[in-house]
């Protein structure tokens, strides 16, 4: 039963990508989310499914197709949904570790996507399309970034080669997260720079081997982290900083790798503006045609502590002592859109000054940038780029070398054994089911129902409360 299931589920979802030379020659559907409904429901109501799809190499037959509709409709706001539902899936699907071991799978399929041509895995296919959702998606999708780096932390401690453009994509994130202004914007943008560093530490303790490109990548940009090692917390240049960041009003839609546009990629983090829908007349809702102008306002998206649970993937049996550091030291962000309690998760009570000022409008202070700022997990790479800078410097100085395949060849032969901190256990953030995630599922799906019955009206003359329906 389940074979026939997901071979079902592979072949409708893959049905948009196929591409022939005759036209119309193989039919194309047009029902992809109420199929990734469906899917989520059986993955989210019988686990011994999740787990066969999990052990299934058919699991990179749902992923491709996923990727490819979030790439899709990253533009679209009439599509917030779809992008949400996409990523709550990867999500589900990244706490196992089979999900994670899978993605290093060469990626040979060409999917029509406008990415960057690569030759990789499709841990890079997966790292490409997130890179290219956050830097230059609509403001509605910001309460995902938290999501889409939490996915990326999941599956870091087995991906075993990352290719140079996924590696950079990473590290271009980084450095956007990590820019002052964006820092001191909101109060938990700090978070974002939190998963990123994790998902290194994991690459580099786990996989260092084989993620050449990646520490080149980092040792190349390494006055990010200096940087924000040396990010300043002293309250006259957070003034002068936050005051920059207040300035900033929309994404750029041009070149999102140039740096001298890094400061334009990322809005300051308002509250999405899904809520606020322009409810049509009875009118509206009978005319013909309107299906494809229409949406439907969602939920609030759940914070993302509140959708996943922390487990250690590596030593389960913790003494509560080491389970009260990690608590601590690893502590999953809240939520973009709305700070539900005025606690940082990384740096302890917050007072409610750091939160607004009289005008009510967000105000950082040194208290509150020093306490976040101590727990950044800089350790190993800062140690990683103490043994290797002054080597791959040297190495470069005595041969004249300046291809980066040459230094990405002397990296790939050495070894920093011993050299590290003691690889710290793997941290996995499992979804959760929970009430906020029942609300959301509940609005999208009757959302979905709604809009595909428009014509007839079967709705004419009811008193829909659920959600508001607004012009796309």
């Amino acid at each position: 039963d389940f074979s026939i299931l997901l071979k079902g589920f592979c072949r409708l979802l893959n049905n948009p990508l196929i591409q022939t030379y005759l036209p119309g020659s193989c039919k194309k559907i047009g029902f992809h989310q109420e199929l990734l409904i469906l899917f989520w429901k059986f993955c989210d109501r019988n686990k011994k499914f999740l787990y066969y799809v999990l052990k299934s190499s058919e699991v990179l037959d749902v992923l491709v197709p996923i990727l490819y509709f979030l790439n899709d409709a990253r533009s679209d706001t009439s599509k917030t949904g779809l992008m949400h539902i996409g990523v709550f899936i990867l999500l589900l699907l990244s706490g196992e570790r089979n999900f994670g071991v899978r993605l290093n799978k060469p990626y040979v399929t060409r999917v029509p996507m406008d990415i960057p041509v690569f030759t990789g895995t499709h841990a890079d296919l997966l790292i490409i399309v997130f890179h290219k959702i956050i830097v230059s998606a609509h403001q509605r999708l910001q309460p995902l970034y938290d999501c889409l780096l939490t996915i990326i932390v999941n599956i870091s401690p087995y991906l075993k080669t990352l290719s140079m453009v996924s590696s950079n994509k990473l590290i271009h994130l980084l450095e956007a997260f990590s820019s002052p202004w964006f820092l001191f914007a909101a109060p938990e943008n700090h978070h974002l720079v939190f998963f990123l560093l994790e998902a290194f530490n994991n690459l580099i303790q786990y996989q260092f081997d084989g993620n050449a490109s990646l520490v080149y990548s980092i040792i190349r940009k390494r006055q990010v982290f200096f940087a924000l090692s040396n990010l300043a917390t002293d309250t006259q240049t957070i003034s002068k900083l936050s005051t920059k960041s207040s300035t900033v009003t929309s994404l750029t839609k041009s070149s999102p790798d140039k740096s001298d546009n890094k400061q334009n990629l990322f809005q300051n983090n308002a509250k999405s503006n899904t809520q606020e829908g322009l409810t049509l007349s009875k009118e509206h809702l009978t005319s013909a045609g309107m299906n494809n102008a229409m949406t439907t306002t969602l939920a609030e998206t759940p914070s993302i502590h509140k959708m996943t649970e922390r487990t250690l993937a590596a030593s389960p049996n913790l003494d509560d002592r080491q389970r009260v550091r990690l608590d601590g030291d690893n502590e999953t962000s809240p939520n973009t859109t709305q700070p539900s309690s005025p606690t940082s998760q990384h740096g302890g009570t917050i007072s409610s000054a750091n939160h607004s000022s009289d005008s009510g409008i967000w105000s950082p202070t040194s208290q509150w940038v020093q306490s976040w700022k101590a727990k950044l997990p800089l350790q190993t790479i800062m140690r990683l780029l103490q043994v290797l800078v002054p080597q791959v410097e040297k190495i470069c100085m005595d041969r004249g070398l300046t291809d980066e395949s040459e230094i990405i060849k002397f990296l790939q032969h050495g070894t920093l054994v011993g050299l590290l901190p003691v690889p710290h256990p793997i941290l996995i953030r499992k979804y959760q089911p929970n009430s906020g995630t029942v609300m959301w599922f509940r609005t999208y799906m009757w959302g979905v129902i709604y809009l595909r019955n428009v014509d007839p009206p079967i709705w004419y003359d009811t008193d829909v409360k659920l959600f508001e329906i607004q012009r796309a």
